[in-house]
């Protein structure tokens, strides 16, 4: 997913509210020049709302991703080539694996919301299945079909509606959308680093490959 003449755009903190109630609440956030190949320290510092990490903390590669739940690429990318790039690499404790939600307009941030709303064990198969159904709740009826889903994690309704009006965690999910475009010139979806490098778009595994093997050679 680009994002149109260098912008991001992005909910303001009740973007959840207003999506929801018919508003079109957003701001414009101006992207400062790209920054080739930031540093694996740098990159390493979770956002306010901390990291999802998958894989052992002794990897000898960490693999930082940036999508945004409504983008279709990145649906792509989680339900044909995550599997295996998780069975070959993470499970085995050659990769650890970050994952940063990179909301790009006020669905996907909404989304994203919900998800961080969800018992943290439960997170991971939350956004699977996001990225899975993307085509059924990310167009008509957006707000039932997110319900729905986050139904399976036990959320009620009164959560659900509470969940989306919780600007702590839309201002944690902006925030590091932020740092993402201005310290790391992340403009599009997915983006990837690993140890690092940055690798664009929705990749075949042997893109990664090349890139861990560079990394961590065996």
């Amino acid at each position: 997913m680009k994002t149109d003449r260098r912008s991001v755009i992005i909910g303001s903190a009740l973007a959840g509210v207003a999506l929801f109630a018919g508003g079109t609440l957003s701001a414009i956030m101006d992207v400062a020049d790209a920054r080739a190949d930031p540093s694996p320290e740098a990159l390493a510092q979770a956002g306010p709302l901390g990291d999802v990490v998958l894989g052992s903390d002794q990897a000898p590669v960490t693999i930082v991703e940036y999508a945004s739940l409504t983008c279709p690429h990145c649906a792509a990318f989680a339900t044909e080539t995550f599997p295996q790039l998780k069975e070959k690499y993470i499970d085995t404790g050659k990769v650890k694996f970050i994952f940063r939600e990179m909301p790009f307009d006020d669905l996907a941030l909404a989304a994203a919301m919900v998800a961080r709303c969800v018992p943290k064990d439960k997170f991971i198969p939350m956004v699977e299945m996001l990225f899975e159904q993307q085509k059924q709740w990310a167009n008509q009826n957006a707000r039932q079909e997110l319900f729905n889903i986050a139904k399976l994690s036990g959320m009620t309704q009164t959560q659900f509606d509470e969940c989306l009006k919780n600007e702590e965690i839309a201002k944690g999910l902006i925030d590091t959308s932020q740092r993402a475009t201005k310290e790391f010139g992340v403009d599009s979806t997915p983006t990837f680093f690993v140890n690092g490098k940055i690798l664009k778009g929705n990749r075949p595994l042997a893109d990664f490959e090349a890139l861990i093997k560079e990394a961590a050679p065996t």
